[in-house]
C-alpha cells in the first residue's frame, strides 16, 4: 500500500508492505541518487535487520552505495542531547555531505534522534524513516517531528523535518516483546479516540492483540492515513495537528517523573487519555461514559489507566510543556469518541490545589 503526504516540495511517499525491508534498496534508489548512506539504529534492532537493509542497498540496481552504520544503546535515555555529538562525529568520519542520506532504522527513539541529527547536520541532509516498532509505524515516523530530550522535559529541542520516504514492514513486529506492542497500542487507541469511532469500535471488538493481529496491516494503514490527513492540514502543529497530542500533556510528565524508566510512552499516553477524559467528564466537557470506554480499550490491550501519582507531582513538568504558552495551556479533549477538540485553559484545569494530592 502506498500513501503520499502532500506537502508541496516536502511531499513524500509512505509504503506499507509485509517484507518490504528486503526490498528497501529498490525503494530508496527511487529517491536517492547520491553515494553515501548512514544507517543509524540501536543494539536491539540492528542485529535483527541491519544486514537485511545493507544487503538490499548493496543490490540496488544501477547504484553503488557506500554504506556506514552507527549502533546506539536502545531506550529513551539515548534520546538525549549528549547523544548528538556521537552521531555528528560518525557522520564526519564517514565524510557525509549534504548530498548523502541518513536512514533511521528503529523505533521512536531512533527515529526522533537520527531525524534531528539529519535535520541539523550541515543544515540538513536527506532522511528515510524505517520504523520497526508499532508506535513508530503508526505515529512518530510520519509527520516530520524530530527531537531530543532535555533533563527538564521530553522533546524540548527539536525541529520539523520531513523524511524523503517512510518504509513500514508490519512483519518486523513479530520480533517485538509484548511491552513494545502495548506501547504502540496506546497510540493506536488514540487515533480511534480523536478521529475514527469505527476504528475505536473495531479495536474494542477484539479480545487481545493476538486476536487483532491478522488485521494489523489495515490498522496501521488507517492510523497512518489519519496522521497524513492531519499533517497535510497543519504541518507545523499550530491547529488541527494539536489533536494528535490527546493524552500527551499528562503522558510526558509521567514519563519524565520516572526518568523514562517505568511507563513506556504508549502506556503513559493511555493513562493520560483516560485521566484527562475523566476530568473533562466531571467538568461536563466530554460526553458521559467516554472515560469508561477508553479504560475498557486499554484493558483489552494490557495498558494501564492510572499510575498512582498525585497531580501535584506533575505541575512543574506541565508548566514547561510546549503546549503551555504564556500561561495558557491547550489540552485536547473529546466531545465523544472519534470527535476531538482543542480546549484553551490553564494549569488549573487539572484541579491543582495547594496540596493537590488527588492521585491519577
Amino acid at each position: 500500500m502506498k500513501l503520499t503526504v502532500n506537502l508541496k516540495e516536502n511531499s513524500y511517499p509512505i509504503y506499507i508492505e509485509n517484507g518490504i525491508l528486503t526490498k528497501s534498496g529498490e525503494y530508496i534508489s527511487r529517491i536517492f541518487n547520491g553515494q553515501k548512506i548512514m544507517v543509524i539504529s540501536d543494539d536491539n534492532v540492528f542485529p535483527l535487520y541491519g544486514q537485511k537493509i545493507t544487503d538490499s542497498l548493496a543490490s540496488a540496481a544501477g547504484h553503488n552505495y557506500e554504506c556506514h552504520s552507527l549502533v546506539l544503546p536502545h531506550g529513551e535515555p539515548t534520546k538525549n542531547f549528549q547523544s548528538l555529538p556521537k552521531i555528528y562525529e560518525a557522520m564526519l568520519e564517514a565524510k557525509l555531505t549534504r548530498s548523502d542520506l541518513v536512514i533511521a532504522l528503529g523505533g521512536g527513539v531512533i527515529g526522533d534522534l537520527a531525524g534531528f541529527a539529519a535535520s541539523s547536520y550541515l543544515r540538513g541532509i536527506k532522511l528515510v524513516q524505517i520504523p520497526t516498532s508499532l508506535l513508530a509505524q503508526v505515529d512518530s515516523s510520519v509527520g516530520g517531528k524530530v527531537a531530543v530530550d532535555l533533563p527538564q522535559g521530553k522533546n524540548l529541542v527539536g525541529a520539523f523535518y520531513q523524511p524523503k520516504m517512510v518504509l513500514i514492514d508490519p512483519e518486523v513486529l513479530d520480533t517485538l516483546p509484548d511491552h513494545f506492542i502495548k506501547d504502540g497500542m496506546g497510540e493506536v487507541i488514540k487515533y480511534g479516540c480523536i478521529k475514527d469511532s469505527n476504528l475505536f469500535c473495531r479495536l474494542c471488538s477484539h479480545s487481545s492483540f493476538e486476536d487483532l493481529k491478522p488485521e494489523l496491516p489495515e490498522i496501521i494503514a488507517r492510523c497512518v492515513d489519519i496522521k497524513r490527513i492531519v499533517v497535510e492540514e497543519d504541518q507545523f502543529d499550530t491547529g488541527e495537528r494539536m489533536l494528535l497530542n490527546f493524552g500527551h500533556t499528562l503522558a510526558h510528565t509521567i514519563e519524565q517523573y520516572y526518568n523514562y524508566e517505568r511507563e513506556s510512552h504508549g502506556e503513559a499516553v493511555g493513562i493520560g487519555m483516560y485521566q484527562i477524559t475523566r476530568m473533562a467528564e466531571e467538568k461536563k466537557l466530554t460526553a458521559p461514559g467516554c472515560a469508561d470506554r477508553i479504560q475498557q480499550a486499554l484493558k483489552i490491550y494490557g495498558l494501564p489507566s492510572s499510575c498512582g501519582l498525585p497531580v501535584s507531582a506533575l505541575t512543574e513538568a506541565i508548566s514547561l510543556d510546549k503546549k503551555n504558552l504564556n500561561g495558557h495551556l491547550n489540552v485536547v479533549l473529546l466531545k465523544e469518541i472519534g470527535n476531538s477538540y482543542v480546549y484553551p485553559t490553564d494549569i488549573s484545569f487539572f484541579g491543582f490545589s495547594e496540596n493537590g494530592q488527588e492521585n491519577i
